[in-house]
């Protein structure tokens, strides 16, 4: 019981806010008589919240970097209104437009990251400009008018569904197959990583606490991929999410560039001295960014079906919430795709049980705001702690 205790003290960063999830989930779950966790609302879920995530990827590697980006929302908007002009003006098939689209989120992300990178000027300054320069251009590129709607394939870029290979009436196999394949994959790179650990001499998580950790993620996912088989089945954004997910966990976890983002976040001198060219990589985290926003901007447009000049509105409070509620420290250094990931979902999580219950969008930013608040003070109390 004590080695349980000073584990889990150790690591109350990352599993403090798995649980003040799960705890938000039972609250909501019981104040809307089971409304929250029905396959239809979790769908809902799922494609309200997946830019908030995609975006939160992007925005946990600047904020490790030291850096921010106020930008977010406005980039969303603005590729969402270049890709409306393009599909619905001038005709261009859906796939070059995505394609061409993502092209100009990283080159509007190389914009911003050579003033913050090389010029030296502040990222909240330049990000606050850039958030400034896109809104304005999205309502140029607009004109002040709704532009849509677009081809049923780009549409499905967000609404569509993964096709069930089985045919079975009412209920979707696939989607618990795929969670199956995922759970099965989660549980062989967890004993995999607690190898390496070992092997290494780091300090590994006790063997029984690990299998009730495992045993609780896999029913997690199971049940969550067998309520969602029994509405249409998984939607294509969530296949999109699971890649990056894994994409950015192994990016920031195994790589070098990685290690070396972490390592400018938490000294950049060091970094430097140890021949880090944080000039370089710290451009690369706002270039990354920029491709991000404008995937989310994509996902935002395909869902409504339609361009509009007040598409993004508060996307960058919902990112930036999301990756500091998930455990990042506001001094950078510190943080986990997972958390960013979490601490996503329970800002959405927040605002469907909020709306379910029928509580206005004035109270909703405000307790928001608190609970960003309270996760910031956590961050400063568990580093004195740590001192």
């Amino acid at each position: 019981m004590k080695t349980l205790l000073t584990f889990l003290r150790k690591n109350v960063r990352d599993y403090g806010i798995l649980i003040a999830l799960i705890v938000i989930i039972v609250f909501f779950q019981n104040t809307t008589n089971g409304i929250l966790l029905r396959p239809i609302n979790i769908t809902n879920l799922v494609l309200q919240n997946s830019y908030i995530v995609i975006m939160a990827c992007g925005m946990l590697l600047v904020i490790v970097a030291g850096g921010i980006d106020l930008s977010v929302g406005s980039v969303a908007a603005f590729i969402g209104a270049v890709a409306a002009v393009f599909m619905v003006r001038y005709n261009m098939h859906w796939f070059l437009t995505i394609v061409l689209s993502l092209i100009l989120g990283g080159l509007i992300g190389a914009f911003q990251g050579y003033w913050i990178s090389y010029a030296k000027i502040p990222a909240f300054i330049v990000t606050l400009a850039g958030m400034l320069i896109f809104r304005g251009l999205t309502l140029v590129m607009l004109q002040g008018e709704a532009v849509g709607p677009f081809a049923v394939p780009f549409q499905r870029l967000s609404s569509g569904f993964i096709p069930d290979f089985f045919n079975y009436d009412g209920f979707h196999v696939t989607t618990v197959l795929i969670g199956v394949i995922f759970s099965v994959l989660i549980v062989v790179i967890d004993l995999i990583n607690r190898s390496k650990q070992k092997k290494y001499g780091f300090e590994v998580l006790p063997f029984y606490l690990m299998v009730v950790k495992n045993l609780l993620i896999v029913g997690a996912v199971l049940g969550l991929c067998w309520l969602m088989a029994s509405y249409k089945g998984l939607p294509t954004v969530m296949i999109i999410l699971f890649v990056l997910i894994i994409l950015y966990t192994f990016v920031t976890s195994q790589t070098v560039i990685g290690r070396r983002i972490y390592a400018m976040g938490g000294n950049v001198k060091a970094a430097m001295l140890s021949g880090v060219n944080t000039e370089r990589l710290y451009f690369l985290t706002f270039v990354n960014m920029g491709v991000l926003a404008a995937l989310a901007g994509l996902i935002v447009a395909a869902r409504l079906n339609v361009a509009t000049p007040k598409a993004g509105d508060g996307f960058e409070l919902d990112v930036i919430a999301a990756v500091f509620i998930g455990g990042a420290s506001a001094t950078g250094g510190i943080g986990k795709i997972i958390g960013a990931v979490v601490g996503a979902f329970m800002i959405g999580v927040m605002n469907n049980g909020m709306s379910i219950m029928g509580i206005g969008i004035d109270w909703q930013q405000a307790i928001k705001g608190i609970v960003l608040l309270l996760a910031v003070l956590f961050d400063v109390y568990s580093k004195k702690k740590i001192q």
